[in-house]
């Protein structure tokens, strides 16, 4: 169940819902799409109003789920062709419009070969190929690399990369914190049907503090004597007695650094790192935190 969600996409770019299961992103993705109705509130897609407008709606998106909806007994051509009869291109065009996409998500050489002897890579893309055969304004991808192996679902990445760049408006639903750190403009990280947080990779990282200088001290005695220095300046340090690494909050600029080294100069300090909040940890932080994050 959603409850108030919020969210505007601009045209022409990426962006993703994160969210742990349950949390309304393929709800969400229906509602946009105009197989669940929405109970309150206003829904426009690609300039339509999915409730006054609902097949101008269908006509504008393309939606492709969370599992292939290929045909593995025709090839990846008779596929695209298919679709594009569907779809009521003419012979013609449909064959134009197949050899356009299998360009495009390079699938030319497995062109003719049944969709059976496809890896889940060249399937995946040959799916998302399918949704782009009458050239849809805004794509709607619900967990599109999902079960796929990193070399696939690198290449997933890259065709929704060139999609966007292109022009098609993307929105894309996941459980893989890197895949919105790479693809998405903008994230919004729903948590039991609301929007915890909204924002690009950046911000979102900036809600739960800046980056922290690691320092490796070589024993438990100089961690001590460095955790002392630094307090003594006032840096509110965070201890790892296990990793023998003292974490200490900067704004992330040379001079900070500069500035902490300079405090545990004499020090024999063994390695020295800086560290950004990930999008693993906002997103922890936001779907396990008991307040809402506006």
């Amino acid at each position: 169940m959603l409850d108030g969600i919020d969210l505007r996409v601009e045209r022409g770019s990426v962006a993703a819902l994160l969210g742990p299961n349950g949390a309304g992103k393929t709800t969400t993705v229906k509602v946009l799409s105009t197989l669940l109705r929405p109970d309150a509130g206003r829904v426009v897609v690609a300039g339509r109003d999915v409730l006054v407008e609902p097949v101008a709606v269908r006509r504008a998106i393309s939606l492709t789920g969370q599992h292939a909806t290929v045909d593995e007994v025709l090839t990846g051509r008779e596929n695209l062709v298919m679709t594009g009869r569907l779809r009521h291109l003419t012979k013609a065009a449909a064959r134009e419009r197949a050899a356009a996409l299998l360009e495009r998500f390079d699938l030319v050489e497995a062109a003719d070969r049944r969709v059976s002897t496809y890896s889940g890579g060249m399937t995946r893309r040959l799916d998302i190929a399918l949704g782009l055969v009458d050239d849809p304004e805004v794509l709607f991808l619900d967990e599109p690399t999902t079960g796929l192996d990193p070399r696939s679902r690198r290449d997933v990445w890259d065709s929704v990369a060139e999609l966007a760049a292109s022009g098609v408006t993307v929105l894309l639903t996941t459980q893989y914190l890197e895949e919105a750190d790479r693809l998405a403009d903008r994230i919004a990280v729903l948590a039991a049907g609301r929007v915890a947080a909204e924002g690009t990779a950046d911000e979102l990282k900036s809600l739960i503090g800046g980056e922290t200088v690691q320092l490796v001290l070589p024993d438990v005695a100089t961690l001590a004597a460095a955790t002392g220095v630094a307090e003594a300046r006032g840096y509110v340090a965070r201890v790892d007695a296990d990793g023998l690494s003292l974490h200490v909050p900067t704004d992330g600029t040379a001079a900070g650094v500069r500035e902490l080294l300079e405090v545990v100069a004499g020090l024999p300090v063994l390695r020295v790192s800086v560290h950004r909040p990930t999008l693993d940890e906002v997103f922890l932080a936001l779907t396990e935190a008991p307040a809402v994050v506006r």
